[in-house]
C-alpha cells in the first residue's frame, strides 16, 4: 500500500469520512459534520485532503438559490479504503 494513503486514512476524521462514504452514492457536508463529530473548520481542512489525493470528489452548486456541496468516494478511494482495511485485517492474531 502507498504510504502516503496509509498516512492519509490514519486520521480518525478522514477515515471516518472515507468509511461513510463507501456506504452512501453522495453525502452532504452537514452528514460529514454528524458523523466526524467535528468542527466545521477541521472538516473542511480534511476533505480537502482527501480531494487532493483523488479519494473523493466534491461537487458545489446551486439548490434554491443556496449554495450546496456533495461529496462522493472515487475510485481511487474505493481501492485506497479496501487496501488500507485488508492490511489492518492482516495484523489480526490468529488464534
Amino acid at each position: 500500500m502507498n504510504k502516503d494513503i496509509e498516512k492519509l486514512l490514519f486520521n480518525p476524521i478522514r477515515l471516518k469520512t472515507i468509511s461513510f462514504l463507501m456506504t452512501v452514492e453522495t453525502c452532504t457536508f452537514k452528514a460529514l459534520l454528524d458523523i466526524t463529530a467535528s468542527s466545521k473548520g477541521n472538516l473542511s481542512i480534511q476533505l480537502k485532503k482527501l480531494n487532493e489525493a483523488g479519494l473523493i470528489k466534491i461537487h458545489k452548486y446551486f439548490q434554491k438559490s443556496y449554495p450546496t456541496t456533495d461529496y462522493s468516494i472515487t475510485k481511487k478511494g474505493k481501492k485506497s479504503f479496501e487496501e488500507f482495511f485488508n492490511e489492518l485485517q492482516s495484523y489480526k492474531i490468529n488464534k
